[in-house]
């Protein structure tokens, strides 16, 4: 199969389950909204070390928000309920109350469950918080220097799916980077999916364990790494690639990452010098999920 000149390798995502929350960041402001979203999703791009995989879903206009400011939607995903239950704590609590004029609340439709992150922090209002209505929600008001801080009593969190990967490969790296930074801006238009990694771009594509130090759990892929297309037995980069980038995406659902990809590969293969679309998998042997490429277009 081609796209715009493009193959589309014949080839699948290897996908995973994952508990995801879905929160929703409001402020005074468009700028300070962003700070806290940003400060929120910090250290988040892979299970593999991070505490939590995260990142921005996408922005909210103020007459959509329940309390009429603007504000920025974020999920928080890990593998495990009790620790998204701990990050929820840690980085509502660390990174947004601590943030000027914000206020936090549920966004995630059809949850499974819902957590006591917000009636948990209404602690830290020391016996001087109260209890709000707005627009239906149960909203905490915590007092602080610059005035109250709003969050939700409880969040949603729902069974996602994470993983949902496809490699750029260009034939040099300024056109592959070029190429995922159009993939990345097309996702960010995906309601329920986020790119978790730097800019939503992998750089440092992976594979489970190692060849050679038995102590890790991940190392690098060594097949598609441009540096070692002489060396390496087996490698899966053409003659004519020299630049590969990988995009992964975590979404509240199965759709959700498959329109992901999609809006992502058909941006990627406009931009001049991509030669392949492909995709990363364990052959079917880490998650439940199998995304074909051909079958989502």
């Amino acid at each position: 199969m081609e796209i715009n000149g493009v193959e589309i390798e014949d080839n699948f995502a290897e996908a995973f389950g994952i508990k995801v929350s879905r929160i929703l960041i409001t402020a005074a402001t468009k700028k300070l909204a962003l700070i806290a979203a940003t400060e929120a999703t910090g250290y988040g791009t892979s299970v593999i070390g991070c505490p939590a995989e995260a990142g921005i879903d996408g922005y909210v206009p103020p007459q959509k928000t329940p309390d009429g400011r603007p504000g920025y939607v974020i999920m928080i995903c890990n593998m495990n309920k009790d620790k998204l239950d701990h990050e929820l704590l840690e980085r509502v609590g660390m990174c947004i109350l601590t943030a000027a004029t914000t206020a936090v609340f549920d966004w995630m439709d059809e949850p499974d469950e819902k957590l006591k992150t917000g009636q948990k922090l209404k602690f830290f209002g020391d016996g001087y918080e109260q209890t709000l209505d707005i627009q239906g929600r149960k909203v905490h008001s915590i007092p602080l220097m610059s005035g109250d801080f709003l969050v939700e009593a409880e969040l949603g969190i729902r069974a996602g799916v994470a993983g949902g990967n496809f490699f750029i490969l260009a034939e040099n790296q300024p056109a592959g980077l070029l190429a995922a930074d159009a993939a990345v801006d097309a996702i960010e238009a995906v309601p329920g999916a986020i790119t978790p990694f730097p800019g939503g771009i992998v750089a440092s594509g992976s594979k489970v364990g190692s060849t050679k130090y038995k102590f890790l759990g991940a190392s690098t892929n060594e097949k598609m790494c441009v540096t070692l297309k002489d060396e390496v037995e087996g490698c899966q980069i053409p003659e004519n690639v020299n630049g590969v980038y990988e995009i992964v995406i975590d979404g509240v659902d199965e759709d959700a990452v498959k329109a992901a990809m999609k809006a992502g590969i058909e941006a990627a293969v406009k931009i001049a010098g991509v030669i392949q679309i492909s995709a990363g998998n364990f052959g079917g042997n880490l998650g439940k999920y199998q995304i074909k490429l051909h079958e989502l277009f």
